[in-house]
């Protein structure tokens, strides 16, 4: 059973899973004028005298104007940009996939593109954009974007694509039924975009989250099995909090340890606890749980005796339930939320089927769509009709085994405060993997993830320094989990995601390195405790 439709049997498939319920009532998406203005001080990139991208009859029709205001509501430069809707084929009426395109003015990423892309299936890489890595933030409950100091584009050439076919402000219809189909379509699209920006022989590297570890590794195998390293030549990739295994061995197998562990953010009663432990031992999870999550791993993994389907032993579902009562507003992307549900400016929560007064889904404003050159339409973050029965096998049965030993880094990141996909099934998906002749990680992760200290550069995009949670490295293999954060790493912790991807690009050797970042050198990143405490109550002062 998919994760989509575990959570539609918990009645949470609009709230939780699909992100995706849209407004049957705004008809009218023209720009609202905004409430409280805009502040006097504008912050965003330096625009540059030259483009980035040669400019021609092609690239320029793509051209998304970035200077402050261009774009409603975003009143900094973001600087060179293009958007629009490529096909993803050669064929007459072909597909489109829409895309938004960031040149990096770093010189370090001059023989490079990055793709990044968010899961679901059907959800729109425009929420990484917005609320992830892009260069433009608008967080939770707030009135405006600000610039984003920890976009990637800083580091690299950046694209988000919405895909596949039925996502966003993709156009076509969907066709796709498994990963693999997705993935020749994708290629057909990523080629198209090679060659309109004359990015033939660039290094190409692929990050995204949730369901994208289902389509990343698969993707980055179709471009090592096309042999065309003009167009596809992948050298990494990286997934944070990653679909990459059945549903019982990510959710419900590890459930109840999880709550075990945050056992004050699910505040449950104990007769329930009781209950789900004594289910938990029944349906066979507490010993499997216990036998095979090992290090060295001790056998293949076989499959569980008893799946969520089987009765009682939906104990993901359950335990969601459950704390609704405690916390009506838990959140499964970060378990640490509790109530007041903030507005989201792409939709979410999806659990009410309406807007507050005077808000909007911003990529379903007419002014914006016209600014990023996408077709007029309705927009919405989760689309439905996606890949909803995807026949390939989950990518850490084939892809990933494969991909590993033939990139240069594969990066697997997880927040620890994720229920919706949970650390602990993702390392028993490591477990049972075989990659360059040996099953699994052979030691327990155990070393530090650092973050480099840093002076803060804009207000509002405050992000954590210093040992940020734990990392190994095994045969190309990268595990990180990172603390302090929910499903979403790099809108949750910026900065670490930011340190993650320089690993990723080889620009730095080590996530326990304590070098600066590569893009602020200056920064002196062993200041003593004592400087940083004076700075942290300097900056709380007002």
């Amino acid at each position: 059973m998919q994760l989509l439709s575990l959570l539609a049997l918990s009645g949470l498939a609009s709230s939780v899973a699909g992100r995706s319920s849209r407004h049957p009532g705004k008809k009218d998406f023209e720009l609202p004028r905004p409430r409280f203005g805009y502040p006097e001080r504008s912050q965003g990139v330096k625009r540059q005298e030259q483009f980035i991208v040669p400019q021609n009859d092609v690239t320029t029709k793509f051209s998304v104007n970035g200077t402050a205001g261009a774009i409603p509501y975003v009143d900094f430069d973001i600087g060179e940009s293009y958007a629009g809707l490529l096909p993803i084929s050669s064929a007459p009426n072909s597909s489109e996939l829409y895309f938004w395109f960031f040149p990096s003015t770093n010189p370090d990423a001059g023989d490079e593109i990055t793709i990044w892309l968010n899961g679901g299936p059907g959800c729109s890489s425009l929420e990484g954009f917005l609320q992830e890595n892009g260069p433009i933030s608008w967080q939770y409950g707030t009135y405006k974007p600000v610039y984003n100091p920890w976009t990637w584009v800083n580091l690299t050439n950046m694209v988000w694509v919405e895909q596949p076919v039925g996502t966003g402000f993709s156009q076509g219809v969907p066709t796709a039924t498994s990963t693999e189909e997705a993935a020749q379509q994708f290629l057909g699209f990523f080629k198209n975009f090679v060659e309109t920006f004359e990015l033939q022989g660039r290094k190409v590297y692929i990050a995204g989250e949730s369901y994208a570890g289902q389509y990343v590794p698969y993707f980055a195998e179709a471009m090592l099995e096309s042999n065309d390293t003009e167009h596809f030549d992948v050298q990494g990739i990286m997934i944070y909090d990653p679909s990459v295994a059945s549903d019982t061995l990510l959710d419900d197998i590890p459930a109840v340890p999880f709550v075990d562990h945050w056992a004050g953010l699910f505040n449950l009663n104990e007769t329930f606890t009781a209950d789900i432990h004594e289910r938990a031992d029944s349906c066979g999870y507490t010993d499997y749980f216990n036998t095979y999550l090992t290090f060295p791993p001790v056998s293949k993994l076989p499959e569980p005796n008893k799946t969520s389907a089987d009765e009682g032993c939906s104990l993901w579902s359950d335990i969601i339930d459950a704390v609704m009562f405690t916390n009506p507003c838990f959140d499964v992307y970060a378990i640490a939320t509790t109530c007041p549900l903030l507005w989201d400016v792409l939709g979410f929560p999806g659990s009410f089927d309406y807007l507050p007064d005077g808000a909007f889904i911003y990529f379903n404003l007419t002014d914006v769509q016209k600014a990023i050159n996408a077709p007029v339409q309705e927009w919405a973050e989760c689309s439905n009709g996606v890949l909803d029965t995807d026949t390939s096998p989950p990518s850490s049965f084939e892809a990933l085994p494969y991909i590993i030993p033939r990139l240069q880094r594969t990066i697997v990141v997880h927040g620890e405060l994720d229920f919706i996909l949970l650390a602990n099934g993702t390392l028993l998906a490591i477990q049972n993997m075989t990659w360059s002749g040996e099953q699994g990680f052979q030691t327990a992760p155990r070393d530090d993830f650092f973050v480099p200290y840093h002076e803060e550069i804009s207000d509002g995009t405050l992000s954590a320094s210093g040992i940020m949670g734990v990392t190994h490295t095994e045969r190309k293999l990268t595990w990180v989990e990172q603390r302090l954060s929910g499903h979403m790493v790099p809108q949750y912790q910026p900065s670490s995601a930011y340190r993650q991807l320089e690993f990723l690009l080889g620009r730095v050797d080590s996530l326990s390195s304590t070098a600066p970042f590569t893009t602020r050198p200056g920064d002196n990143s062993t200041n003593s405790t004592a400087e940083r405490r004076d700075l942290a109550y300097e900056r709380m002062r007002f």
